[in-house]
């Protein structure tokens, strides 16, 4: 138990961090403006269904897609980090790069849980995470994570009127360098690993 919670602790951490539910409260509530608390709670949890789903297939079948693709931890890491980067300097500089700017509040919760919760950031995460702790803990720390992720976007408008739009700004940027920090240790170890 003792080595467990450190390692849970840090996966929750890293797996949150990049997640970054707040970076889509402002999205998010106002696509689910006019929404009843119902439909918005349906939403959130549509978003975090499809981040989760995607998040456990890569933790549990990731190197049979490896094996399939031909490539290995080590180039994945370099590709993953690399776009891992690109995310954090985007949310650190507030800049888009080829994301769509049609939002639909029909599809709130699809465009909420992928690509912004769960892009090529998080399945670098969960592959990363696996590699280190096997499969129990990145588990636990993605049902940990997909509950904070829940319960923020379930409360997005009450968050977004607490913090205001400057607030919840500063804290994109910020969880944005921490983001890029991850991210060129992920690169580092890559290169390691292809040497």
């Amino acid at each position: 138990m003792q080595d467990i919670l450190p390692s849970l602790i840090y996966s929750f951490s890293a797996l949150f961090v990049i997640l970054d539910p707040l970076l889509s409260v402002p999205i998010f509530t106002s696509m689910t403006r006019g929404q009843s608390s119902a439909d918005i709670a349906k939403q959130a949890l549509i978003a975090v269904a499809v981040a989760g789903f995607l998040m456990y297939t890569f933790l549990l079948f990731n190197f049979l897609i490896f094996d399939v693709l031909g490539i290995n931890l080590p180039s994945f890491q370099v590709a993953g980090g690399i776009l891992l980067f690109i995310l954090g300097m985007q949310m650190s500089l507030g800049i888009d790069i080829g994301k769509s700017k049609d939002h639909s509040n029909t599809v709130a919760g699809v465009v909420i849980g992928t690509p912004l919760l769960c892009g090529p950031g998080a399945i670098t995460t969960v592959l990363l995470l696996s590699k280190d702790y096997g499969i129990l803990i990145p588990a636990l720390a993605i049902a940990l994570s997909l509950l904070a992720t829940w319960i923020i976007l379930k409360f997005s408008s009450q968050i977004q009127k607490v913090l205001g739009d400057c607030v919840t700004d500063i804290m994109a940027k910020v969880l944005g360098m921490l983001v890029a920090a991850i991210a060129v240790k992920i690169i580092a170890d890559g290169i390691i690993g292809l040497i």
